[in-house]
């Protein structure tokens, strides 16, 4: 990890209640932040507040706003003093996004404007942004750099890269906008404690809280989304990466940005935060078998519009200039979200 700057940030995490947000909160609060939060809770729990509260000894200030909400938005950037800013909300499944893609648009970039225009009109100028690897489309070569050139194949993917222009053109407009751009991976996983981890509502759209579900008894069964594609066992092939290791990379890049910001320029910088590893779907299912002790009940379904055969990163930039690797393997990701799931069986929403 690189060095802390001298004196530790106040920072507004947008999406802060949410599965990403919440640990990074926890790992921002052990690094000595002073860490501010806003959410909608319309995928969150505000209870995942009060645990990252208990797992840190730390108070965190929380609003509920919603950032489409500038004028909101604004007074909480004036009254809690912010250095900087974590932008961690907005909707996130590829799916849903091909089937909702004007709610993506309305939350995901209209939301985003709202953001930078309240930062604008109270002087914040330093944002660290959640974009994602899906904004490079069908891979023309493998690992991913970040110069691999970018051409979404879904909604969702569309509105994060829609958002990075943004970014450049802002930084490009005038000095002292400082960015750094988090093309994430796949995260998965939990908080050490086993009291913070993943908590989708309803349906989860993404495989490990799924699997998770399964494991518990709240799903009957897995079914995998193709078993056809271009691959080794034929299931889609990912990044995956633990969500602690995610968080431990936006401490890594705030530092990086608080160090190399100047009034008198900008900068849009572009990490991929990834374990540079692919493993399949089965592969997971696996890990995960290994890691709750018991087979589990699987089935094949059709391709899900939007998703690639097979995608990993190349994270050497990161490591290179934000001194920044993951530590954790896909059995400590299981492990973990096994850990989380047997103590919390539903969720947040248990009490």
């Amino acid at each position: 990890m690189t060095t802390a700057p001298s004196k530790a940030p106040r920072l507004l995490l947008t999406g802060g209640a949410g599965y990403i947000g919440s640990h990074t909160a926890a790992t921002l609060l052990e690094a000595g932040c002073d860490v501010v939060i806003i959410d909608n809770l319309s995928n969150s729990s505000a209870s995942s507040v009060d645990a990252v509260q208990k797992i840190t000894g730390r108070p965190v200030s929380f609003h509920q706003v919603d950032l489409r909400d500038q004028p909101k938005v604004e007074a909480v950037l004036r009254e809690e003093r912010i250095d900087a800013v974590v932008h961690l909300a907005g909707l996130k499944a590829v799916g849903e996004s091909c089937e909702k893609p004007l709610a993506y648009y309305d939350c995901n970039v209209i939301g985003t404007l709202r953001l930078l225009q309240a930062m604008q009109a109270t002087g914040v100028r330093q944002l660290v942004f959640s974009s994602s690897a899906t904004v490079y489309g069908d891979p023309q070569f493998l690992p991913y750099t970040e110069a691999h050139p970018t051409a979404p194949t879904s909604p969702y993917g569309q509105t994060k890269r829609q958002i990075e222009l943004i970014l450049q053109d802002l930084s490009n407009s005038a000095a002292g906008w400082h960015f750094s751009v988090l093309r994430y991976f796949n995260p998965v996983g939990a908080h050490e404690s086993g009291d913070l981890g993943e908590d989708p509502r309803g349906i989860p759209n993404n495989l490990m809280p799924y699997l998770a579900q399964v494991a518990v008894g709240k799903r009957a069964a897995l079914t995998i989304h193709g078993d056809d594609y271009d691959t080794e066992d034929g299931t889609g092939v990912r990044d995956y990466i633990h969500v602690s290791d995610l968080a431990d990379g936006h401490w890594a890049a705030l530092q990086h940005l608080m160090r190399s910001a100047t009034p008198d320029a900008s900068a849009c910088h572009f990490f991929n935060l990834g374990s540079g590893i692919g493993h399949s779907v089965k592969a997971m299912v696996g890990a995960f078998e290994r890691a709750c002790g018991k087979p589990l009940p699987v089935q094949v379904g059709p391709r899900r519009a939007g998703d690639l055969p097979a995608f990993w990163a190349d994270a050497s930039r990161a490591l290179e200039a934000l001194q920044w690797q993951p530590t954790r393997d896909i059995d400590s990701m299981c492990s973990s979200t096994w850990r989380w799931q047997q103590a919390h069986p539903n969720g947040f929403n248990e009490q």
